[in-house]
């Protein structure tokens, strides 16, 4: 039996789906009220629990063989930043004990590329030298510190391998992540200009793949990036606007005009009572940097071999298109 947190989000519908393709029994851990379309009509057990609840996650891991712990709270911008931490940080290291005193044999922990260092100019792996300090607003401030925690269960003897996927697009992203709403403005007409940044772009079952070749073949206590392809925003649009029939826009604007907008933005948001701001100031933070990265460790070490990122967009904005996002 393997458990997955996170199968009603998106990467962790991808693990799902990829561990029933090749006939594994699989458990998904889902709070009680939680939106279930990603797993509707898919063979797997619910366990009905909470990170944030202990006494859920014992029925949830017992008798499993391994452990994908998918689920986080990702966004660029929230009103509760305790809350973030407590579901990135303490969720982690709690589902993380209760499968390692329950002797599950494999745990996997999806962390992110939002964890590790930035090369000016180049690209990161799994040893650029990074610190909290690098770290911009709560999502990788959390993310920091659950990998930390989970760390610190590793040294203790925890059987986990770590997988840092990149920037997922594909099928299935129901929220969006942010991410997909990008994809979904811009393949809608409504991204009219755009800035200097860059990220690795791979496709969502790609990294599902990954998390299974890390179960399979991944070294304990060992970290792998999940990544694909890495392109500048401006090269991304115009892989979007080709597969809507669009021109991609041209105008590109520096950092320093968006950011007051992003503050007003945000000041708008809390006033109104809003879920998040079109743009954020962490968000126009991190663009300042091309988020670039290598997985030529997990090319290496687990056999991923992940699509072009062309593939990943056409899918992404086909899936899109085809649930009336825009």
């Amino acid at each position: 039996m393997m458990l997955v947190t996170g199968a009603t989000g998106f990467v962790g519908s991808a693990v799902v789906r990829r561990l029933l393709d090749r006939g594994e029994r699989v458990r998904v851990l889902a709070r009680p009220n939680s939106d279930r379309a990603n797993v509707r009509g898919l063979d797997v057990e619910v366990a009905e629990g909470d990170l944030r609840i202990l006494e859920s996650l014992g029925p949830a891991v017992a008798g499993c063989d391994a452990v994908f712990h998918v689920a986080a709270d990702y966004r660029l911008w929230t009103r509760e930043p305790e809350a973030m931490f407590r579901a990135n940080v303490e969720g982690s290291r709690a589902i993380v004990r209760a499968a390692w005193e329950a002797g599950v044999g494999r745990i996997v922990y999806t962390s992110s590329v939002a964890v590790l260092g930035n090369v000016p100019g180049g690209s990161a792996d799994e040893e650029t030298p990074v610190s909290y300090a690098d770290m911009i607003g709560p999502y990788k401030q959390s993310k920091f510190r659950a990998e930390e925690a989970v760390d610190a269960l590793i040294a203790e003897g925890a059987p986990v391998v770590i997988v840092n996927p990149s920037t997922p697009i594909g099928p299935r992203d129901i929220k969006p992540t942010p991410t997909g709403r990008m994809i979904v403005e811009a393949a809608a007409g409504k991204m009219p200009a755009f800035v200097d940044t860059g990220l690795n772009i791979a496709h969502v079952d790609d990294v599902a793949e990954g998390h299974l070749l890390a179960h399979d073949k991944g070294t304990l206590g060992e970290r792998y990036i999940l990544g694909g392809e890495n392109l500048t925003l401006s090269e991304i649009l115009r892989l979007i606007a080709a597969e809507v029939g669009r021109k991609p826009p041209t105008v590109r604007i520096p950092h320093n005009l968006i950011l007051p907008i992003a503050v007003l933005a945000e000041a708008w948001t809390r006033m109104t009572g809003g879920d998040e701001p079109f743009v954020t100031v962490d968000g126009v933070r991190m663009a300042k940097k091309h988020m670039f990265f290598s997985a030529d460790k997990a090319r290496a070490e687990l056999g991923y071999a992940p699509r072009p990122a062309a593939d990943a967009i056409a899918d992404a904005v086909r899936w899109f298109r085809e649930n009336r996002y825009f």
